[in-house]
């Protein structure tokens, strides 16, 4: 099995692409190439059964030059200081693209969750939110969920570091309960994101949309949710897969069941109503639109010349690697990079925390008509920057997010 690339390899070289198209000099570079904060930090944490467990986390902060850092929390094993150092860059870019006055960050804790007990997770999480809270803060960095983290998750950070300033401090977590500050339609933003994003595609005839066929690949927060909208939108939905593996129906899947059968704990793998096949079988299924909308790296330049989608719309993080990428332009399959396309979730983030700043809430209506704006002006402006530079999507968000934060640089100037 070849090894899975490294994320910060893959943001670097995507940078040093932008940065020569738009002849960035080499000290702008060397800024920009650069995260401004790196927080390693090693703590304990008490388990049930009377023992004590050293755990390793970190937060990264990439550039803050448009803003306070903005960036989820992810509890996998797999965490790492360079796939922080990764995500933490593409958020920089990913604000920068939807004109969100934010910079990048992300944090994580290397640890399996679903193997903590729940009062061992509320510990872990109070004694990583005391471990980072001198970087963190609602002017300074503000975390959401992200892989194994959700609003509850965030509720304890948010009470952990209200407790330490002694009074509430609903705005330095996004992603919350709605009865501490949170928003309606955090939950499906991202999914809902990438709805508007395929719609607007399809408009500029890259692919269809109505009766589309779509596989996802990550059937979670931002996979199960992006699902469950295309099909009510009129796409067709033949496939989906989670880490036990994947459903494949030709004629199209219940993803309604499906999302039930999640919701008790069952597996696709043991779930109904299709072929059973593997996450990497998923990947080369015959369908307009791919969602790979799981971990980074899963589409390399071992299986792209074996995918067969029209469209690929990045849900995750880094899904495609460069290789990936160079294969699928040379074979003419569009890919529409995670920048753009997840951005869904950062944007209804930044209405998440300006709701707790001004006290004051919106309807979901108003927010989902905000996020369509968003998502529907980030696409065109990329669009149009792709056409005018005969660049890839991915090129051309890249190159806008970019420029956008080295010109914010330039009229910052360099302190002292």
């Amino acid at each position: 099995m070849s090894q899975i690339p490294n994320p910060w390899v893959t943001a670097l070289t995507q940078f040093d692409d932008a940065a020569e198209r738009l002849h960035l000099d080499d000290a702008l570079r060397q800024i920009l190439r650069s995260c401004s904060r790196e927080l390693t930090v090693h703590f304990p944490v008490r388990l049930s059964n009377g023992s004590t467990a050293v755990f390793r986390g970190y937060r990264v902060q990439h550039n803050v030059v448009l803003g306070p850092a903005k960036g989820g929390i992810r509890y996998h094993p797999s965490v790492d200081l360079d796939e922080m150092r990764a995500m933490a860059m593409w958020m920089t870019w990913k604000c920068a693209v939807a004109k969100i006055p934010f910079g990048g960050a992300k944090g994580g804790v290397a640890v399996d969750p679903a193997k903590l007990t729940p009062q061992e997770l509320e510990n872990l999480t109070r004694r990583y939110a005391t471990e980072i809270a001198l970087l963190i803060g609602p002017q300074a960095d503000i975390p959401a969920p992200d892989m194994g983290t959700d609003a509850h998750v965030m509720a304890w950070i948010m009470d952990t570091y209200s407790m330490h300033r002694g009074y509430s401090v609903t705005g330095v977590v996004t992603g919350k309960p709605l009865s501490i500050g949170g928003t309606l339609g955090r939950q499906e933003a991202t999914g809902r994101g990438i709805v508007y994003i395929a719609q607007e595609a399809a408009r500029c005839g890259l692919t269809p949309f109505e009766g589309a066929t779509v596989a996802v690949q990550g059937f979670g927060k931002v996979g199960g949710v992006a699902a469950r909208l295309l099909a009510a939108e009129g796409c067709r939905v033949v496939a989906v897969s989670d880490i036990s593996g994947g459903l494949y129906n030709e004629g199209g899947l219940d993803v309604e069941a499906l999302n039930r059968c999640s919701q008790q704990g069952v597996t696709l793998a043991d779930a109904p109503g299709g072929d059973h096949i593997s996450n990497q079988e998923l990947l080369v299924l015959p369908v307009d639109i791919l969602v790979p909308a799981a971990m980074e790296s899963q589409v390399t330049g071992a299986n792209a010349p074996q995918l067969r989608a029209k469209l690929v719309l990045e849900g995750a993080n880094g899904p495609l690697t460069p290789e990936a990428d160079a294969v699928l332009r040379e074979r003419g399959i569009l890919v529409i990079p995670d920048i753009l396309a997840n951005a869904g979730g950062l944007v209804v983030s930044y209405f998440e925390w300006v709701q707790d700043i001004q006290s004051f809430f919106w309807e979901e209506e108003e927010i989902n008509e905000r996020l369509r704006r968003v998502m529907v002006r980030a696409f065109a402006e990329v669009k149009g920057l792709a056409d005018e530079r005969h660049a890839t999507l991915r090129e051309a968000a890249t190159m806008r997010g970019v420029q956008r934060v080295a010109e914010a640089t330039l009229v910052r100037g360099i302190y002292p």
